[in-house]
């Protein structure tokens, strides 16, 4: 069986690690479900066994898959480091996750799309907002991962690292949609992005979803940049925001000219902007996540 299946070697003890890991994962996506139904006041059960509320679904699970995004980089972290130290390792960064991630859905809300009530129209039942809304809450996700990877240890410094790096990278997803908003209003006679998302507009939900986790990949791969100093934390902040910025920028010129060459010969503006052509604005969320992930993977390589 040996000379067939060659396993690495593996603490004995990981099974104890992994049952404490998972138990406390669980429990933390409870507590998730737990506040959304808080701050939506409205219970899950009901909004989605009731209601039959699609678009809550969408939101929610947006809410809990980024959750373990967020603990999967925290998952075997303390392995070796005595179980108490795993279970408080655990415990400390999920919280501080699910605080980060609520913190970049309210951003999300109040500043990126500030002129939606986004809340209002999920409870309404727009699949298109609760899908901008999810992809928002799993690009901070991504985003937050590449911070906790980043640091070392989980003292203080590293736990200030992240949440000072992570509101500052926020302002990236701002800066970036207010690009597009630009880019919208200049191809639609001045008409607003964001009230075509609030009207239903699907094919531009797509669209923006994929731009804001092509972001989110993008700047996430900037720690494989930039060094960790546990008390820079003036450099720290700028070494994100600099690269972040410059990488996606980068991203945004070349998607633009990836779709150019791969949709030669067809108005990809007008099929989503016009005729809410739901399969192109596909074809360019693959483009957006796919470079970002290509440039993502060269960037690991290299470091």
């Amino acid at each position: 069986m040996e000379t067939l299946v060659k396993l690495v070697p593996l603490p004995r003890d990981l099974w104890v690690y992994l049952v404490i890991d998972l138990v406390l994962a669980l429990l933390l996506l409870v507590i998730m479900k737990w506040l959304a139904g808080i701050f939506r006041k409205s219970s899950v059960a009901d909004e989605l066994g009731v209601k039959d509320n699609f678009a809550f679904g969408i939101s929610i699970a947006g809410g809990m898959l980024s959750l373990c995004i967020v603990l999967g980089s925290v998952v075997g972290r303390h392995v070796g480091e005595g179980l108490e130290s795993a279970a408080t390792g655990m415990l400390s960064f999920g919280l501080i996750g699910i605080v980060l991630v609520q913190f970049g859905r309210f951003a999300h809300d109040k500043l990126v799309l500030n002129r939606v009530d986004t809340r209002a129209l999920i409870a309404d039942r727009s699949v298109s907002i609760a899908l901008v809304d999810a992809s928002s809450l799993i690009a901070s996700a991504v985003i937050l991962r590449s911070m906790v990877l980043w640091v070392d240890g989980s003292d203080l410094n590293a736990i200030i690292a992240i949440c000072t790096g992570f509101t500052v990278v926020l302002f990236i997803l701002i800066f970036m949609t207010r690009i597009y908003e630009v880019r919208y209003a200049r191809d639609n006679q001045n008409d607003s992005f964001q009230g075509a998302l609030q009207k239903g507009q699907m094919a531009l939900a797509v669209e923006h979803s994929g731009n804001l986790l092509g972001t989110a990949l993008i700047v996430a791969s900037a720690r494989h940049l930039l060094n960790y100093y546990p008390d820079g934390y003036v450099s720290n902040v700028t070494g994100w925001l600099i690269v972040s910025v410059v990488l996606s920028l980068a991203l945004y010129l070349l998607v633009n000219i990836s779709k150019k060459v791969i949709l030669w010969g067809l108005d990809y503006r007008q099929e989503v902007d016009k005729q809410h052509n739901v399969g192109v604005a596909c074809l360019e969320l693959c483009l957006a996540v796919g470079i970002a992930s290509i440039v993502n993977g060269i960037f690991e390589f290299l470091s």
